[in-house]
């Protein structure tokens, strides 16, 4: 498997949180043999920055190592009203023109803003400040309601728990469902939580002891997504009305009911896709979408791509 070469930007100031996140997800040591990834954590600011915890981090990789990666992730920024650093902003600015994948994590999307990178395109950030941004960057359309937004090249996340959604979000682009579940696992996260639109990712089961019947019912539903699920049965076999367990299913997870049934019924359809070579006309039936004329409308719709193409793309990655 190649190597894929990350670069994580640090700078005065800096959350350690923030910095952790990625350095987490893309070189947590691993029981199943040696990270794919390669990862270096380049100051924009010297070879030592002072954390907003009040200790050093010192590296001796500086912005010129962006050049060297395949991703380049911008974990925040210290201030949504202070300009980040011309050099780093030029760095960026040349890294996306050669194609590399630049991933901005909460008040990261500040700094890809400034570096022009999303203008024109859909992004997020931390709800606080989503409102200061569409009106310092009216260019671009913000949506504060996700997790992140994956506009192809360029990815960006809403604040800090959700960068690990964003990061696992990028291992599984590009190294399937498989790893991403085995670095979740490690981390001791879900691999997947509510997201939306274009990169649409099931909710977290509910935890709570109290919801423990809740969860055992979309446990069921999970491994038995080829039949039919209506909101009327499952209300009845969780002993609720069709009125009380729509809203307690929203309260728990913030979906519909059949949302929800939607997102774990492609989420499925998207692992049989990376790991099988069964025909549409299976994958459809064995996930409960009948057909692979509904599959592709619902998938296209979802991910703004094809099966076909999906499948096609992780061959590639993978070959």
């Amino acid at each position: 498997m190649k190597t894929i070469r990350v670069a994580v930007v640090a700078f005065e100031g800096i959350l350690p949180f923030h910095l952790s996140v990625p350095c987490a997800v893309f070189q947590s040591p691993s029981p199943d043999g040696p990270s794919p990834f390669r990862l270096r954590v380049c100051s924009a600011e010297g070879p030592e920055v002072q954390s907003a915890a009040g200790f050093t981090i010192g590296t001796s990789y500086g912005l010129d190592e962006l050049g060297r990666s395949d991703i380049i992730v911008v974990p925040s920024w210290r201030d949504p009203e202070e300009a980040p650093p011309a050099a780093l902003l030029q760095q960026l600015r040349k890294a996306a023109a050669r194609g590399k994948r630049i991933v901005g994590l909460c008040l990261g999307s500040y700094v890809l803003a400034h570096a022009g990178l999303l203008d024109g395109l859909r992004a997020t950030t931390h709800w606080a400040w989503a409102e200061a941004f569409s009106r310092q960057f009216p260019n671009i359309e913000m949506d504060a309601d996700v997790l992140y937004v994956d506009e192809g090249q360029i990815v960006t996340s809403a604040g800090v728990a959700a960068g690990i959604d964003c990061c696992l979000h990028v291992v599984r682009q590009m190294l399937g469902t498989d790893m991403a579940n085995r670095i979740a696992r490690r981390m001791v996260v879900p691999p997947v939580r509510g997201g939306g639109q274009a990169q649409f990712i099931e909710r977290p089961l509910p935890e709570a002891p109290a919801d423990q019947r809740m969860a055992r019912l979309l446990e069921h539903v999970q491994r038995h997504l080829q039949q039919e699920h209506s909101l009327d049965t499952i209300a009845e076999r969780a002993a609720m009305s069709r009125r009380s367990f729509t809203r307690h299913f929203r309260q728990l997870t913030g979906s519909s009911f059949g949302d929800w049934l939607l997102a774990q019924r492609l989420a499925e359809a998207q692992r049989l896709l990376e790991t099988t070579q069964l025909p549409l006309e299976r994958i459809a039936t064995d996930i409960g979408l009948g057909s692979p004329v509904t599959l592709r409308q619902h998938f296209q719709r979802a991910y703004r791509t094809s099966p076909a193409n999906y499948r096609r793309s992780f061959c590639a990655l993978r070959g």
